[in-house]
């Protein structure tokens, strides 16, 4: 895979000269605006002020995550939001995919992603890495290394995470292939996280949900791939706003 945003009410002048008449009707009218501005103040206004903040759902990932020649809104990220904020669910998912990335650059972005400060790391995290690593034939025990470690660094800092798994089609088999596909559920076991076992679900080798490279779904193969993994996603969502609700 290539790798290729105080109201103040003021008396008009020479009004204080007309009038106790008048004096009643500007009173009246200063205090239904004050009235209106307080009505303001406790609903919408206030509500936002107050209302949670959403979840943060950190998509990392390579091409098939960041929306190879896709239009943003049409990435992986962008329309798992829409299918999420859908259910009713709270959230945002930040795309932090890099196209053509092996699971050794997610491990090294992995960092400055997370940021130094807990009010700055997400609530949650999908990754998707791996398939980069099997064309490049890097050996498995390799990508294996760098997805635990980045299991590891997510479990230390208690964020919940969706591994993506990846299986290879007949023409993409290599030598290694089935110890690469064993990587997945080996990790979710070993780390007691959620698998879904294959990113691309049904998707992978259908023409039409691909762009003509074969290798990068298109806008339509995005949508079949969140329509597949949004429950999965929305449980962890869900995981990780209960989580935030336990944390002092």
């Amino acid at each position: 895979m290539r790798r290729p945003k105080e109201h103040a009410f003021h008396l008009l002048p020479g009004w204080a000269g007309r009038g106790l008449a008048l004096f009643g009707r500007r009173r009246t009218l200063v205090s239904g605006a004050a009235l209106l501005f307080a009505l303001l103040l406790g609903g919408p206004v206030a509500a936002a002020a107050t209302a949670e903040p959403p979840i943060r759902l950190l998509a990392l990932g390579d091409s098939l995550t960041a929306g190879y020649g896709l239009e943003r809104a049409n990435a992986f990220p962008a329309q798992l939001e829409r299918a999420l904020r859908g259910l009713g669910l709270n959230v945002t998912v930040e795309n932090a995919g890099v196209s053509g990335d092996t699971s050794a650059g997610g491990r090294g972005r992995l960092t400055w992603l997370l940021g130094s400060k807990r009010a700055a790391q997400p609530d949650a995290v999908i990754v998707e890495l791996g398939i980069n690593d099997a064309f490049r034939g890097i050996d498995p025990e390799v990508t294996y290394g760098n997805l635990n470690a980045i299991l590891e660094q997510l479990s230390a800092r208690r964020i919940p995470v969706l591994l993506a798994g990846m299986r290879l089609l007949p023409h993409w088999r290599t030598a290694d292939g089935e110890r690469f596909e064993a990587i997945f559920p080996d990790l979710a076991t070993r780390h007691k996280i959620p698998l879904y076992p294959f990113f691309l679900e049904g998707v992978a080798g259908v023409a039409e949900l691909n762009l003509p490279d074969g290798l990068h779904p298109n806008a339509d193969g995005i949508a079949e791939i969140v329509r597949r993994i949004t429950p999965a996603a929305a449980e962890l969502v869900r995981t990780a706003a209960a989580q935030r609700a336990h944390t002092p």
